[in-house]
Order: C-alpha cells, then sequence, then structure tokens
C-alpha cells in the first residue's frame, strides 16, 4: 500500500500534487537531467516541452518509477506524490504505478477485446464493482465509448491509432489513479485524432492530475495550464555530451507570452528546437 507517515512532508496544506527536489537521474554514468526542482499543482494539466534530449520524457517517467525498469538507472534527490516520498525503501513501485497511470507515445492496447481491455487491469486490482458500468464509465471519459459500444468483443486492434490511443486512456483511468501521465500521446495521430484526445484531455483533468511531454508548443498551449521548459547543455557528464535540466516553469499564458529566461523565449520563437 502506498502509504509512508514518516515520510510525509509538511506541504498538504498547498496544492502541490508531485514534487522533484534536487531530482537529478543517471543511466550507469551518463546523466540525463540535473538538479530538477519543480512543484505540479493537482487537478490541472502540466506540460513539460523542450528540444530532444533534454530529458523531458526522463522527468515524467520518474514521477512513477517507470525508469526503475531500465537497468542502471539511478535517481538522486527525491519525487514526492501528495507529500509521500516515492522512492523511500518501503514504497511499492506497482502501487506508485496503480496511483500515478501512464499512456505511452504509440498506442499499445492488449491482444485482447476491448471489453478485456478495460476490465483485465481493474480485475487484477481487486475491483470488486460492476464491470459492465466500470467499463462503459472509463470507455466515456476516454470519449470512445460511442464508437466502441456495439463491439466490445472485438479486438481492441480493430480500432483505427486514435481510437486505440483512447483506449489505452480508458484502461488508465479504469483502474482509477490520481494522476495520468501522458508522453507525447498524439505524436502518432493524424490531426482529428489529436483534436479528440486534446479535448479528452480537458475533461479528464476535472477528475485527474495530467502531467503530458509534447514536443507540439501548439498544443502545450491548447491544453495545459502550467508549463515546465526543459533544455540541454553540453557536458562532458553524459554520453550523448548533452545533460537536461528545467529552464522554467510557470503558468502555460506566463511561459508562452511573458518567459522569465531569455532561452525560454529563445525556444518559443523558434530560434532552436
Amino acid at each position: 500500500m502506498l502509504h509512508n507517515k514518516d515520510k510525509i512532508k509538511n506541504n498538504q496544506s498547498t496544492n502541490n500534487c508531485i514534487s522533484f527536489e534536487n531530482v537529478s537521474i543517471k543511466y550507469g554514468n551518463s546523466v540525463a537531467i540535473r538538479n530538477v526542482f519543480c512543484d505540479i499543482p493537482r487537478s490541472n494539466v502540466t506540460s513539460f516541452i523542450g528540444p530532444s534530449g533534454c530529458g523531458k520524457s526522463t522527468a515524467l517517467r520518474a514521477i512513477n518509477r517507470m525508469n526503475d525498469l531500465i537497468d542502471g538507472c539511478q535517481l538522486l534527490g527525491r519525487v514526492f506524490f501528495e507529500g509521500i516520498d516515492l522512492y523511500s525503501v518501503d514504497i511499492d513501485p506497482v502501487e506508485v504505478r496503480r496511483k500515478i497511470g501512464m499512456v505511452f507515445q504509440q498506442p499499445n492496447p492488449f491482444p485482447k477485446s476491448i471489453y478485456e481491455n478495460i476490465a483485465f487491469g481493474a480485475r487484477i486490482n481487486g475491483y470488486k464493482g460492476n464491470m459492465d458500468d466500470l467499463v462503459e464509465s472509463s470507455l466515456r471519459k476516454a470519449a470512445v465509448w460511442e464508437e466502441c459500444k456495439d463491439k466490445l468483443n472485438e479486438s481492441g486492434y480493430s480500432l483505427s491509432g486514435g481510437q486505440q490511443q483512447r483506449l489505452c486512456i480508458a484502461r488508465t483511468i479504469a483502474i482509477q489513479p490520481e494522476v495520468i501521465l501522458m508522453d507525447e500521446p498524439c505524436s502518432a495521430l493524424d490531426p482529428i485524432s489529436t483534436l479528440k484526445i486534446e479535448e479528452t484531455i480537458h475533461e479528464l483533468k476535472k477528475n485527474f492530475t495530467i502531467i503530458i511531454v509534447t514536443h507540439n508548443m501548439q498544443q502545450a498551449l491548447r491544453v495545459s495550464d502550467y508549463t515546465a521548459f526543459y533544455n540541454a547543455e553540453s557536458t562532458q557528464e553524459s554520453n550523448s555530451g548533452k545533460v537536461g535540466y528545467l529552464v522554467e516553469f510557470d503558468k502555460t499564458n506566463k511561459i508562452f507570452n511573458s518567459p522569465k529566461q531569455q532561452a525560454t523565449q529563445d525556444y518559443i520563437s523558434g530560434k532552436f528546437g
């Protein structure tokens, strides 16, 4: 169970859901991101933006300990979820991933029926309610129920790419997380499917905290309340020759209209990226 009273920070009166405290991440001897401090508010959409190789996906995966699955990956510093240190020795990573779900870049339905794509995870997590109701509710929240309701017994692969991605969002919703992470969820989709995903994100933030990595700055502007801009600087600490760091974090309209850092202004104006 994800609970550790000894690790509770004195921030429960704040609106912070996720907090990075001096987080650095290494793959072997190579530093990916360095010295990140960031407080992400709950019940909002936060975008991570920045050029390729700046560590934004690495930072995202640190939130639900997906980087643990990569050999040689090491996190220094602390990541808090609702005041709980997610990297404390008595925290179960599997439970972390139930509380903090993830939608990946490429749609990845299970090789099962549409119904079982939703029911499977809920069942193994001990869901005791009405499964039919859960399946319908999850598909509705992901805005794909109307396209699925008459073919629930068909394979998830029978859906289009955009529908598959919304099915994956519904699958994540079904395990009743508190946070949903999305790693470039629209990069493989056409503009119409992308619009549907963005509309879904707007609806989901009524019930979830959402953090999204995107290369599309206009998408960040459309869907997010807050934006974190990551960049990379030259270093000998990394095999790639660069290490990522957080340049600036603020409300999205401030990041795009009046950033505090020149590097942020240069990025959003297209001078590099």
